[in-house]
């Protein structure tokens, strides 16, 4: 009886942490297969779609491609920056990509799947935006910062042509959430 007892606890035990594990495994996942998607429907918006669902049940569509050329990545940026949206890729939190270049561009992303590459970001480096029928924007890093979301809100301004790219911070933390943010400016190259 004590035997089977054990044996029991060991498969509910190893049971759990096979799921625990997949769930995690399942985020990163869902990332990769949702920027192969996305990247189908970038293709289509590029020929000249509008509003290009990435799966017929999505809330969501290609804006822009972001680059860093350095760093060789490449990323689908979604419009709507919802929790849902951003567990699929990047998104424009302030609407503005598709303006003629002008103004603050803010762009939010996952720390710990999409935008965990902007922790290597320095200053100096080149960042890209491709637009469908527009041309492309050139943006070149000129300050990373941490704040507090609490005492410091992002502001648009329609007066600076800038891109700022926005994620949790730390970087390497178990817990989700909280109130910092890690912020890389770069301005608007002519």
């Amino acid at each position: 009886m004590k035997r089977r007892t054990v044996t029991t606890l060991i498969v509910f035990f190893v049971a759990i942490g096979t799921w625990q594990f997949g769930q995690g495994a399942w985020i990163y996942v869902k990332a990769q297969l949702a920027q192969y998607l996305l990247q189908r429907a970038w293709v289509r918006t590029m020929n000249g779609e509008r509003d290009v669902k990435p799966w017929p049940w999505a809330d969501t569509w290609p804006l822009a491609k972001l680059q860093a050329p350095r760093y060789r990545i490449e990323l689908i940026v979604l419009a709507g920056a919802s929790g849902r949206t951003l567990a699929f890729g990047p998104a424009v939190v302030n609407g503005g990509i598709e303006t003629d270049g002008h103004g603050t561009l803010i762009i939010s992303g996952h720390r710990d799947t999409h935008f965990q590459f902007v922790q290597t970001l320095s200053e100096g480096d080149e960042l890209l935006i491709e637009r469908p029928g527009q041309p492309h924007l050139t943006y070149r890093v000129t300050e990373t910062q941490v704040i507090d979301s609490r005492t410091t809100s992002l502001v648009s301004d329609p007066d600076v042509d800038q891109l700022v790219l926005v994620t949790c911070y730390p970087f390497e933390t178990i817990m989700p959430g909280g109130p910092l943010r890690y912020l890389v400016t770069a301005e608007k190259l002519e």
